[in-house]
């Protein structure tokens, strides 16, 4: 457990040292707030699934932007987002289980602005786990914290995106695809087997400074 919050502090602290060198040399800097809709999903594998939904959350948090030229920078977030999944399992009983996660995520992408209007984002995110819980239907009605041992706390991947710049205001779309499985034990294995975080976001940005 050290070992991980130090290798996650290790990962904020290396992208703070590099967006303060960035700062140096980059021709305009802005930065602001976002947030909008989370649209997540585990697609999860087995014989006992009989659907799977996406679930409807939300993301917040801060970014920084710098770029190089007029067509190329960097942008560098810190946000707070949930994810995870709803999944109808048949079997003995019927169970309709809806798996609750919540991430602070590290998002880097590269900034391709071939107009002023319009812009294209590619990168890469690493996120540490902080909340989990399902709450679950059918035969049985509940809700149950989840100890975060049960799954890689720190999860990572890919993404792509495209936004519109209009003055201080920015809306856009991104595509997030996990490259690391979410399950770690027995249990959330029997449960959730190979899955990987999937999502979208749509969201709406605010700049503080240009």
């Amino acid at each position: 457990m050290i070992m991980k919050k130090t290798f996650t502090l290790a990962i904020i602290l290396t992208a703070f040292m590099a967006a303060t060198t960035l700062s140096v040399k980059a021709q305009q800097i802005s930065g602001g707030i976002k947030g909008g809709l989370t649209m997540s999903n585990l697609y999860i594998e087995g014989d006992d699934i009989d659907d799977e939904n996406a679930r409807f959350g939300f993301h917040a948090g801060l970014f920084s932007q710098f770029m190089f030229y007029e067509t190329v920078g960097i942008q560098p977030e810190l946000i707070y987002t949930t994810k995870g999944t709803e999944a109808v399992y048949r079997g003995w009983v019927d169970q309709t289980v809806n798996f609750n996660l919540s991430y602070i995520e590290l998002p880097v992408f590269l900034v391709f602005r071939p107009g002023e209007v319009l812009e294209f984002h590619v990168g890469s995110y690493a996120g540490l786990l902080i909340n989990s819980n399902i709450e679950y239907s059918g035969a049985i009605n509940g809700y149950d914290e989840i100890n975060r041992d049960n799954f890689n706390t720190l999860d990572y991947g890919v993404g792509a995106g495209v936004a519109l710049t209009f003055g201080i205001v920015e809306t856009g779309m991104r595509y997030n695809l996990g490259l690391r499985k979410l399950a770690k034990s027995s249990l959330a294995n029997s449960l959730l087997g190979d899955s990987k975080n999937a999502f979208g976001q749509l969201y709406i940005a605010f700049r503080f400074s240009e």
